[in-house]
């Protein structure tokens, strides 16, 4: 079993900057098997949507709305990953929740989410 935990999301007014932590808890091969970590997002009659996601490796991919704005980072000493979210718009409000999945035992786990609203 996985645990993850979400912490940094809050309040701010647009343009502003907000940075989201995600610490991975577990036995060890529990941890050792995640290999992709990322933040899904979502709004209010919306459907989840994947924002970014990083491999254990480094690979990173975004959403085409947040490319240039928001930076995915990872320490894998610390089980942890990041999203920094700079040049926040009102569309980005949601919900965020963080996501791991492991390689080998097949399993996903979910944060219980953070929210986050941009202010116009």
């Amino acid at each position: 079993q996985v645990q993850l935990v979400e912490s940094g999301g809050g309040l701010v007014q647009a343009g502003g900057s907000l940075r989201l932590s995600c610490a991975a808890s577990g036995s060890i091969s529990s941890i050792i098997d995640i290999n992709v970590m990322g933040w899904y997002r979502q709004a209010p009659g919306k459907q989840r949507e994947l924002v970014s996601a990083i491999t254990r490796g480094g690979s990173t991919n975004y959403r085409y709305s947040v490319k240039g704005r928001f930076t995915i980072s990872r320490d894998n000493a610390k089980n942890t990953v990041y999203l920094q979210m700079n040049s926040l718009k009102p569309e980005d409000t949601a919900v965020y929740y963080c996501h791991a999945s492991q390689d080998y035992r097949g399993l996903d786990y979910w944060g219980q989410g953070t929210q986050v609203t941009v202010s116009s």
